[in-house]
């Protein structure tokens, strides 16, 4: 019922508590602690938009989708097999219909790879801040890149560099001065048992660390995200959770913003909280999954979260909104991205292309982070041939070695 025109505020928002996920009716309702809807808080419902996948990535969905499996294992992990390109289930359905939701997450449409840089003056900022309002800041460089199951045609399936790797994320932080040359990549395999490797570049040893399987539930560059949490909310890859779907929902999203004043912090962030003020653009309703994701029974002892419940666009599998249990299930952090469209290559514009930003708030150690694409330029990010040639390298943006290369 929250059709364009809708501007919901602290005194109406009940009416529309169902376009909302449990953790945000929590900061509407003040009952989660330090962290709660600021008074001034308002959004406008607009049109939603009207997307359109790239036709190649269509079509690679239709030819390879109908052929995907997940195998379960003796050990309880999923086993992907057969998968080529595009969406691995574009029709998810029981059994594990929670878990297919997850891997179509996972194996989502993007552009073969992407990056940020200082550089290119189109870097991302991180900001963290408690609840006696101290802030911090830094920014950072960041490349992410599909190295397998590509769909473009600009692009082989498979990258001869790739080396067994179908995924790779590279940050550095630039600034400030003390973390320069701090760098974090990880490796996703195409063979999907296979543990994700993990590596950090300290500085001040100059040299660069493998570490261990823990590393997922490291935070990222000191913030309140997690390197399960990477990849705009998903980051656990297949096989080693399984997912349970709740429910379809009607979700708000905010699809359309403003760049330059969504990279305008604190100035254009409501409240103590920091909410998105009307300034920024219209919300939309999405349709989403709900699923519930966990570790799966013999991987779970260690493990950071009991439990990530995910809104999931139906359309982009895009996670939209999450709220993350710890491992006694007791609510730990609330989670949304703020996306803005922009068009890619020839085709028409598409979700979060313009970029994106996070807001994670842990109601336990009131404590948030802000994680954002925007900046007060309104440059975004840049992909594929859009990035300077220099950056097109993969064994130094999506391999260890490359770590190596840093303080050269």
């Amino acid at each position: 019922n929250a059709t364009p025109g809708t501007v919901i505020t602290k005194q109406n928002w009940i009416q529309y508590k169902d376009c909302f996920p449990e953790g945000i009716q929590g900061l509407w309702q003040g009952t989660l602690g330090f962290w709660k809807m600021p008074d001034g808080a308002e959004i406008h419902v607009g049109q939603p938009h009207q997307f359109t996948l790239p036709k190649p990535y269509q079509d690679a969905t239709e030819k390879y989708g109908g052929q995907t499996r997940l195998v379960v294992q003796p050990d309880g992990e999923y086993k992907l097999v057969n998968y080529v390109a595009g969406l691995p289930f574009p029709n998810p359905t029981e059994p594990d219909k929670g878990t297919k939701i997850a891997a179509n997450i996972t194996y989502r449409f993007q552009p073969a790879f992407v990056g940020a840089f200082v550089d290119l003056g189109n870097n991302g900022f991180l900001y963290s801040k408690d609840r006696f309002g101290n802030t911090a800041s830094q920014y950072a460089d960041a490349l992410y890149r599909q190295l397998a199951y590509g769909w473009e045609p600009e692009y082989p399936r498979t990258d001869p560099r790739a080396a067994g790797a179908w995924y790779s994320e590279w940050l550095m932080s630039e600034w400030p001065e003390q973390s320069k040359y701090t760098a974090v990549l990880t490796v996703l395999w195409q063979d999907n048992l296979r543990e994700d490797d993990d590596y950090a570049f300290v500085p001040s040893l100059r040299r660069s660390l493998r570490l261990s399987s823990n590393a997922r539930c490291s935070p990222v560059l000191g913030t309140d995200i997690v390197r399960d949490d990477q990849r705009v909310g998903w980051n656990g890859g297949v096989g080693k959770f399984a997912g349970k779907w709740l429910r379809d929902q009607k979700i708000l999203s905010l699809q359309g913003a403003n760049g330059k004043i969504a990279g305008d912090f604190p100035a254009e962030f409501e409240g103590v909280l920091g909410w998105p003020k009307p300034s920024w653009g219209d919300w939309e309703v999405r349709d989403t999954y709900v699923i519930d994701v966990r570790r799966i029974p013999n991987m779970a002892p260690g493990y950071c979260y009991g439990s990530r419940v995910m809104y999931v666009d139906k359309q982009y599998y895009q996670t939209l909104h999450e709220d993350i249990y710890d491992s006694n299930m007791k609510l730990w952090k609330i989670y949304y991205a703020v996306f803005a469209p922009a068009p890619f290559r020839n085709y028409p514009s598409q979700m979060g292309l313009g970029s994106v930003m996070i807001e994670v708030f842990d109601v336990q150690n009131d404590h948030a982070s802000y994680l954002t694409g925007f900046n007060k330029s309104g440059k975004i990010p840049f992909y594929d041939d859009q990035l300077p040639k220099q950056y097109d390298d993969v064994p130094k943006y999506s391999t260890p070695a490359g770590l190596m290369q840093l303080m050269q």
